[in-house]
């Protein structure tokens, strides 16, 4: 999901800060997506990786290493092999969604075809992998394949679970975890662990990663229940078509009466639905402050993600990673 670029300012100084070490990475991705033998490969990977994208997983792992203190050169491979392993489940995820817009644009799938996604998909993984072995550190290693199984356990426990009214908060901070906050905490760890920092820094490292990403998620969750299009790069109530149970849904399904509970059966659980659905869907939510709770859930996360940074060095960056988590929910502000 994009950024929306007028409430962008923590995350523009940021990368203006780690704007050397950034460019680093990207003529590292540019260098890495190519393929002597399948042109296709780099057509459709530049689709995604050119397509202004903030970059946001590969910043917070220079921005984890810097803030450590780190002075080599490994943490590019680092954040390129976060870009990659991002960029390999957005092609994926498209196919399994059907989705035909991300960033605003046409989808990888629509413009070429699934086949081309998940294949591209697939060798954008194995050359992660490539990339994160080239840093000979068995710790970062260990933690970037882990959360690479963890984000695909994550997208199918979300299959078994998105059109299952049965699914509560706990299964849903379990899929947010797997396909979205496991990713933020590796990028965030892997720059504490290549600059061999203490236990206690990583570990902050990665809570913080993970609660941003929890919060991240919750937040395009509300969005799509009330965001403007061009702020969320896609359609307003597109999860709702795609009969996705995310947080807004399972906290009104919590309180349903019998009338709204069969709405949800008919919509979500069976697909069934007609003109003026979303419209009563958007009401139902309302009546019941599901998407304000959301929202308050997605402050919380922000917050805890905030109280994580004490235990690493004051700097400037520790700053900004603050206002980091309190620009992802002003979104939803």
């Amino acid at each position: 999901m994009g950024l929306n670029n007028n409430v962008a300012e923590p995350l523009d100084r940021l990368s203006r800060l780690l704007e050397a070490d950034m460019a680093a990475v990207t003529a590292l991705i540019r260098e890495r997506m190519v393929s002597r033998h399948a042109p296709r490969i780099p057509e459709v990977t530049a689709h995604l990786v050119e397509a202004g994208g903030k970059r946001l997983r590969p910043l917070l792992t220079v921005a984890a290493a810097r803030l450590c203190g780190y002075e080599g050169v490994k943490h590019h491979l680092l954040a390129a092999t976060v870009e990659f392993i991002h960029t390999a489940t957005l092609l994926h995820d498209d196919v399994v969604d059907e989705s035909r817009q991300r960033r605003g644009r046409p989808t990888a799938n629509l413009l070429w075809d699934n086949k081309s996604s998940v294949l591209v998909g697939d060798y954008l993984f194995a050359r992660s992998f490539q990339l994160m072995t080239d840093t000979e550190n068995l710790p970062v290693m260990r933690i970037l394949s882990d959360a690479a199984a963890t984000i695909a356990e994550g997208e199918v426990l979300q299959l078994t679970a998105a059109q299952d009214l049965r699914t509560d908060e706990s299964i849903y901070l379990q899929v947010v975890r797997g396909k979205t906050a496991a990713l933020f905490s590796a990028a965030t760890e892997v720059g504490g662990v290549i600059s061999d920092a203490t236990d206690e820094q990583v570990k902050a490292l990665y809570d913080y990663g993970d609660a941003l990403g929890i919060a991240f998620q919750i937040v395009d969750d509300v969005l799509d229940y009330g965001g403007a299009t061009d702020t969320i790069g896609k359609n307003v109530g597109d999860d709702f078509r795609e009969r996705k149970l995310t947080l807004p849904v399972i906290k009104a399904v919590a309180v349903a009466d019998t009338d709204e509970r069969a709405f949800w059966q008919r919509t979500v659980e069976r697909g069934d639905q007609q003109d003026g659905d979303l419209d009563r869907a958007l009401a139902i939510l309302a009546r019941h402050g599901a998407i304000d709770a959301a929202r308050a859930d997605a402050v919380a996360w922000a917050g805890r993600a905030k109280a994580a940074l004490a235990p690493l060095p004051e700097h400037p960056i520790r700053e900004l990673l603050a206002e980091m988590a309190d620009f992802v929910v002003a979104r939803v502000a």
